[in-house]
């Protein structure tokens, strides 16, 4: 990669990082479903001015429902419910563990011994993690949150039926998809009126988040990063994301005074270095078809 491609990788992972602090900010003004709902309708801004791929509808909002809506609203529900935004960035990336694991389940993608390893110890560290639930926070805020990495997963696995189509259009219309039954559970859960009432009450870091989490967190940053895999190998540009959680945990600490105890910083560092395992080792191979 050229030292503009590396900088370009470390500036995706960096924004986010950031963008789990921006969410938590976020969240201290508006619900989880009309925060996600506002990311992607601020990221969809780009749809006036791009065509739709050629992609089917059908396929269209099966990405976005699970690489978009699921994972961000889970997400999202379980740092308004406590789980610490450096946590949660940790648990987001473990989606590289599922989607290994789907991979092998639907395609026959057998694991390579490497990936076998990275899998056992990022399992081990996620069974750290869960050794910590319960203190700070619950158990149904833990479970909800890995509904977002499970999600992800799914959604790595939809994009293979959108290929050969401008990266940029694919993300702007897959943001095009969640707000309105984002905005509808919203109204459902909320109500009307204290709906219209966090929006009219924001104030500036609130939409100064929104902003960074819709604009910079969601339309740029996925374009540039599509941009990276389109032009260089998937094993050059992914290990760029293990970055992500480091940030997100630094920057929490710094904002929010975030702070971990042994058991859980040392399922962390276990999670992220099985995620490492898994994205620097050789692609899996899948297996030969029967006659």
């Amino acid at each position: 990669m050229k030292p503009a491609d590396v900088c370009l990788a470390v500036m995706v992972a960096v924004i986010w990082g950031l963008g789990f602090v921006a969410s938590r900010l976020a969240l201290d003004e508006l619900s989880p479903a009309l925060m996600t709902a506002m990311r992607f309708a601020i990221a969809a801004v780009p749809c006036l001015f791009v065509r739709r791929p050629k992609v089917p509808w059908t396929v269209l909002i099966a990405i976005s429902f699970t690489l978009f809506l699921g994972q961000f609203l889970a997400q999202s529900w379980a740092i308004a419910h406590g789980v610490p935004v450096g946590l949660a960035s940790v648990i987001v990336q473990s989606q590289a563990l599922f989607t290994v694991a789907f991979a092998a389940a639907a395609f026959r993608e057998i694991p390579t011994g490497m990936q076998v390893a990275g899998i056992s110890v990022a399992t081990v560290g996620l069974l750290m993690i869960c050794g910590t639930v319960g203190f700070d926070f619950s158990v149904g805020a833990f479970a909800v949150l890995m509904i977002s990495p499970v999600s992800f997963a799914i959604g790595n696995l939809l994009l293979r039926q959108a290929r050969d189509v401008a990266m940029f259009d694919l993300f702007a219309w897959l943001c095009l998809v969640p707000p309105l039954p984002l905005l509808a559970l919203a109204f459902a859960v909320d109500g009307p009126q204290a709906t219209w009432h966090s929006l009219w009450q924001m104030s500036l870091t609130g939409w100064a988040s929104m902003l960074f989490i819709g604009a910079i967190s969601t339309c740029i940053a996925y374009w540039l990063w599509g941009r990276l895999l389109r032009d260089h190998t998937v094993a050059q540009v992914v290990p760029f994301a293990l970055l992500v959680p480091f940030v997100g945990a630094a920057a929490s600490s710094v904002v929010f005074g975030e702070t971990f105890g042994p058991l859980r910083l040392a399922g962390m560092i276990t999670v992220v270095g099985g995620i490492a395992l898994m994205l620097l080792s050789k692609r899996a191979q899948a297996l030969p078809k029967i006659a």
